[in-house]
């Protein structure tokens, strides 16, 4: 026959030592020191908002100038272009649900931004006018040319470069 063992029985807390003669960080009784408290999360917005602006723009011109030199539009390009920005965004911003929506907006604005800037590269080469001149006299109709070149699948890519943005921040955190 076997003897049972009896369950171990947890450590009680001593109730003999007095609160003062403990070292610090060491609950009462157990003996095991607590565990540090993480730091918080370091939260820059002003940086992450000025990063994501300027990569929006220099992100938005190089997806332009893509389009504009191969007259096709990329949606690996889009997806790019906003996945650049929210991981730009969430490195020097850090995680903040305000710079993940600046970064999605920003995703936006980019590739229809670069869209146009495509679009006007296009044109230049085929009218006697410059690109600036297109972009900043003739913007309507740079922008009703684009409305009618747009198919489904710009105003998708416009849409996933957003989501892609997220992507990207969470990616960088």
């Amino acid at each position: 026959m076997t003897q049972p063992v009896p369950p171990p029985h947890s450590p009680e807390p001593s109730s003999h030592q007095p609160p003062g003669d403990r070292p610090p960080g060491q609950q009462p009784g157990y003996g095991f020191p607590m565990a540090p408290q993480a730091a918080p999360p370091k939260v820059n917005i002003a940086g992450g908002i000025v990063v994501a602006v300027i990569t929006a723009l220099v992100v938005g011109a190089a997806y332009g100038g893509i389009l504009g030199a191969t007259k096709h539009e990329f949606g690996y390009a889009a997806v790019a272009v906003g996945f650049i920005i929210g991981f730009a965004t969430g490195k020097v911003g850090g995680d903040h649900v305000g710079l993940a929506a600046v970064g999605a907006v920003l995703s936006l604005a980019s590739v229809y931004f670069g869209q146009l800037f495509g679009e006007a590269i296009v044109a230049a080469k085929e009218l006697p006018v410059s690109v600036p001149e297109l972009f900043f006299q003739h913007f309507g109709l740079l922008n009703d040319a684009w409305r009618a070149d747009a198919d489904f699948l710009s105003y998708l890519f416009i849409a996933i470069a957003a989501g892609a943005s997220f992507a990207g921040m969470k990616r960088a955190l």
